[in-house]
């Protein structure tokens, strides 16, 4: 994306109840401090305090889904922010990294439920606090966003007001992948 990612409404956030997450690669680690520093920053003006944003260094960018996805089953935390620089050079190692680190990122999410953000940067200087923005910060306001909208959707108990009567709708209008690929069980009369 060239340019600022376009501001989000500041999230209703209720700091005194929400933890985050801020996974760091150490590859480039200069150039990621101020991608961690502008996720803090953006944490701090939400109101979050420092206490309840932990940060967790690691190798790489390829290891940011593995550390995240820990971190996302333990259930204490609203939002993981996954930050780190790729640098390419001339080999297809950079896409090969940044795809999977992309890609695994996105998994987490899906697959746990919690927003799980992706502050991976190539143009590293311009984008860890330059002239285009501060990815780090740009992913924690997303993760901020997300954890509100998620929030919202859960009744005052922390389930899902619908969950089971919103799976068993999902259920009838999707395929299970194992009855796409062998059919459904139920007759076709059986509905």
């Amino acid at each position: 994306m060239a340019g600022r990612a376009p501001k989000l409404r500041r999230a209703a956030v209720r700091p005194a109840s929400l933890r985050f997450a801020i996974v760091a690669s150490r590859f480039n680690e200069r150039i990621t401090q101020r991608l961690v520093n502008g996720a803090r920053e953006a944490f701090q003006s939400a109101g979050i305090g420092k206490d309840a944003v932990e940060l967790h260094w690691v190798p790489g960018s390829f290891e940011l889904p593995l550390a995240a996805n820990h971190l996302a089953r333990t259930g204490g935390f609203a939002g993981i922010v996954c930050v780190g620089v790729v640098i390419r050079g001339q080999t297809p190692h950079f896409e090969h990294v940044a795809r999977e680190a992309a890609s695994g990122i996105r998994q987490v999410a899906l697959a746990t439920g919690i927003p799980t953000t992706f502050g991976l940067e190539e143009q590293a200087w311009a984008r860890a606090g330059g002239d285009v923005g501060n990815r780090g910060e740009e992913a924690a306001e997303a993760a901020l966003h997300m954890a509100d909208w998620i929030r919202s959707l859960r009744g005052k108990n922390g389930k899902n007001r619908n969950s089971r009567n919103g799976a068993e709708r999902a259920g009838r209008r999707h395929a299970h992948p194992s009855q796409a690929t062998r059919g459904s069980s139920r007759s076709a009369g059986a509905r």
